[in-house]
């Protein structure tokens, strides 16, 4: 009688499990799995945040469409611009503190798809959300292979303050637009990064980081190679004109060369180098200042792991700049973290780090950020304050 099979053929344990796991990730094409893999995050938010709703009582769909600066997109995209809000102690908020892209595209949406201007963001920035992935996907591909990007694409759905990303806010819809563009540079499509970056400045005010990112690129190849190609110069002198033109718009609507500067200045966005925010860490319980400047030494940290890991020049440029655009303006600090969300860049280091990892460690890891990130949205989007 032959002897008994051993408990590992007749039964697979977890370490076969895994092994059958591990390849048949390897078998998926890397971008179906990075865009599948963000998706399942933001579905994984979508569930506790319905979840949580059915709990407390709340809308949770109200919540993603209908309040903070959905309100005002939405207001846009109905009635065009023109609106202002006075508060109770004076101070006037204009509409156009709002860049035209989203309110565009909700418009154009909802006259031609059975949704009204709210439920047309929604699919407007779910819809970017998976071309965002798919961006940040490539770029991190280019830069560290395709098992980094993945990861990368993934970690940017779990970001603390994702839960933005289901939100009919701007965010994913300038993360895709400044990743394309990003990637077109690196490829050398400068007059489509130049495009896209246009279009980036359409959207959000953040793209100046963006900018820059193409104009110190071409600059450094120009001094490198003591040339630049038509086509590179072509996309530099593109990508401002999205940013450039609403500006100017703003100017000759309320006639003053400086009014959109004035409009974010009585919205308490102006630039002050960073003096609000060290008040605003000094005006803290002494715990919760340690916690933030702790929260700083992190970004910090990061920036330099960015550095050390010896990132893309026009990816690095893109990420430091949208980080310093965050930090140096008088704006409500609890929306800060939400407003660096687009420097996926700063997620590169962890990515390669996990990349590292077997899948069989690495998938557990981001299923607990995947719920981590999902509970503190929930939390955040039924309280009483803005992202």
């Amino acid at each position: 009688m032959s002897p008994q099979s051993p408990p590992a053929l007749t039964r697979p344990g977890r370490a076969a499990r895994l092994s059958r796991l591990s390849r048949r990730f390897r078998t998926l094409d890397p971008a179906v799995l990075a865009v599948g893999g963000y998706a399942l995050t933001r579905l994984v938010g979508l569930v506790v945040l319905a979840i949580a709703s059915a709990a407390t009582g709340e809308d949770g769909l109200h919540r993603l469409k209908g309040r903070w600066d959905s309100v005002w997109y939405v207001r846009i995209a109905e009635n065009g611009y023109g609106y202002q809000s006075t508060l109770p102690n004076g101070d006037v908020h204009p509409d156009l503190a709002f860049f035209p892209l989203f309110p565009a595209l909700e418009r154009g949406l909802s006259a031609v798809l059975p949704l009204d201007a709210a439920g047309a963001g929604l699919l407007v920035s779910w819809t970017a959300g998976l071309a965002a992935a798919c961006g940040i996907h490539r770029c991190g591909e280019h830069a560290f292979g395709p098992r980094t990007g993945v990861l990368l694409a993934v970690l940017w759905g779990v970001y603390p303050t994702a839960f933005v990303q289901s939100m009919a806010y701007t965010e994913t819809l300038f993360t895709a637009l400044a990743a394309w563009s990003l990637l077109a540079v690196l490829r050398g499509r400068w007059i489509l990064a130049g495009v896209l970056c246009a279009a980036a400045g359409l959207t959000r005010p953040t793209a100046v980081a963006l900018i820059a990112a193409l104009g110190v690129t071409a600059l450094t190849a120009l001094v490198r190679d003591r040339r630049l190609p038509a086509r590179t110069l072509l996309g530099v002198l593109i990508a401002p004109l999205g940013w450039l033109g609403y500006i100017a718009y703003v100017g000759v609507r309320q006639n003053s060369a400086t009014a959109y500067f004035e409009v974010q200045a009585a919205w308490g966005n102006s630039i002050d180098g960073g003096v609000a925010l060290a008040r605003f860490i000094a005006g803290l319980p002494w715990p919760a200042a340690l916690g933030l400047c702790a929260a700083l030494a992190l970004l910090a940290w990061l920036l330099v792991l960015c550095v050390r890991q010896r990132q893309p020049l026009p990816l690095l440029v893109y990420t430091v700049g949208v980080v310093g655009v965050s930090l140096v303006g008088a704006a409500y600090f609890g929306s800060r973290p939400r407003l660096m969300m687009p420097a996926f860049g700063l997620l590169l280091p962890p990515a390669a780090a996990l990349a590292r990892l077997r899948v069989g460690t690495a998938v557990p890891v981001l299923a607990g950020l995947a719920l981590a990130s999902a509970g503190y949205g929930a939390f955040t989007l039924l309280g009483p304050g803005p992202p």
